[in-house]
């Protein structure tokens, strides 16, 4: 901006129109001047093996925070849209979002469609606001744990004084353990342990007698890679 003293004198009255003049710019935005993108409150993408299938997968997440996303769009490093959400029709919007691949055979198929390298998010919330971030994916998968009790398809477990033990590779983020009844479509336990657990006393009450239930084991890397073993049991006694 150019002030002339005719334009803007040299008396309050000039320096009040430049004041005025000056938050024009600060309100319209002065050419050349963006206004940042918000971040996301969370944003990841990561791999998911399950080692006893020996499948793979490719999940994202992403929250908005507070506001509902309209709008969410995740391009891959090579520049190609490997997502892109809308909800038109909603005044709330979704607030959270875990989107999932298939899950084919771990033989480098998925990791191909979805290369390794920063994952860029951008996103709108249903009051305009604008989002926008980076997610780092890995192809690097942790080594597997291998579950030591319960053995293959133990039966007669015990519904009290259950521990489960496995051993694991060293240096992990943590384990994941989850419990499930699968029949019945629920999960009795899940747990995040420290990378180094190898150990899980069940609490009383969780088991019931005379079920089949599945046990999982995850190792996961500071990247949030995840692999998973599988094993099922069946408790002792009558339903």
């Amino acid at each position: 901006m150019v002030c002339t003293r005719s334009a803007c004198g040299t008396g309050k009255k000039g320096m009040t129109r430049l004041t005025a003049a000056l938050l024009g710019l600060l309100v319209l935005g002065a050419p050349g001047f963006a206004q940042a993108d918000e971040k996301f409150e969370q944003i990841a993408v990561r791999l998911e093996s399950n080692a006893t299938d020996e499948d793979v997968e490719v999940v994202f997440e992403a929250t908005s925070g507070d506001i509902g996303l309209a709008t969410l769009r995740v391009a891959a490093p090579d520049g190609r849209t490997v997502i892109d959400f809308k909800a038109p029709d909603t005044k709330l919007g979704i607030r959270r979002l875990v989107l999932e691949s298939p899950e084919p055979t771990n033989d480098g198929r998925l990791q191909k469609d979805f290369p390794a390298g920063a994952y860029t998010f951008t996103g709108s919330t249903v009051k305009g606001e604008k989002l926008a971030g980076k997610a780092t994916l890995s192809h690097q998968l942790p080594g597997p744990a291998s579950i030591v009790w319960p053995r293959p398809k133990e039966k007669n477990v015990p519904v009290k004084d259950v521990q489960l033990q496995w051993t694991a590779p060293k240096n992990l983020a943590s384990c994941l353990v989850v419990i499930e009844d699968e029949k019945a479509g629920v999960k009795v336990l899940q747990a995040t342990l420290a990378g180094t657990a190898t150990t899980l006393a069940v609490p009383d009450g969780l088991l019931a007698p005379g079920r089949e239930y599945k046990v999982e084991v995850a190792t996961v890397t500071r990247e949030g890679n995840r692999s998973t073993v599988e094993r099922n049991f069946t408790t002792a006694g009558k339903k």
